[in-house]
């Protein structure tokens, strides 16, 4: 199986966490030997209005949204399938993602390959320290960090 990586994250918030996460996503595909492509578009103002309206929950809604776009690149790239990495942390809702692809596999007409990869959790944050990968402390949106530093 030939793997490429997409980069789409909208969604991070500040830009300094943006450029970091894009950084260690590169960083990665020059360890793994992965080919990566990237969408630079960042726009906080478009993905605010994206996610704040809507069936679902706000993270299903962003989910959602980037899966779409990794499907729209899956197809343009030729690929057969689509993933995505968010399913291997044990803080995502493995529920929306599952949805989420679906939904994005069948409105491109390509396959959504999703598996639960939590149980290797441990293991990828052993190999991002042994390569010195950046690893992030929150999912990536405002209230997402919010979430994750109030009451400290």
């Amino acid at each position: 199986m030939e793997v490429l990586g997409f980069f789409y994250n909208p969604n991070i918030h500040p830009l300094l966490e943006y450029r970091r996460r894009l950084t260690g996503a590169r960083e990665a595909g020059d360890v793994t030997g992965v080919r990566l492509v990237v969408d630079e578009a960042y726009d906080p103002e478009a993905w605010f209005a994206s996610v704040c309206e809507g069936e679902g929950s706000r993270c299903g809604r962003c989910i959602g949204q980037r899966l779409e776009r990794a499907a729209e690149m899956a197809l343009a790239h030729g690929c057969d399938a689509f993933s995505t990495t968010l399913s291997i942390s044990p803080w995502q809702d493995h529920a929306s993602i599952k949805v989420r692809g679906a939904q994005a596999a069948e409105h491109h007409g390509i396959d959504f390959l999703y598996e639960d990869l939590r149980p290797l959790y441990g293991e990828s944050r052993r190999l991002s320290r042994q390569w010195g990968l950046y690893r992030q402390k929150y999912c990536g949106c405002l209230v997402s960090e919010w979430e994750r530093y109030r009451g400290r």
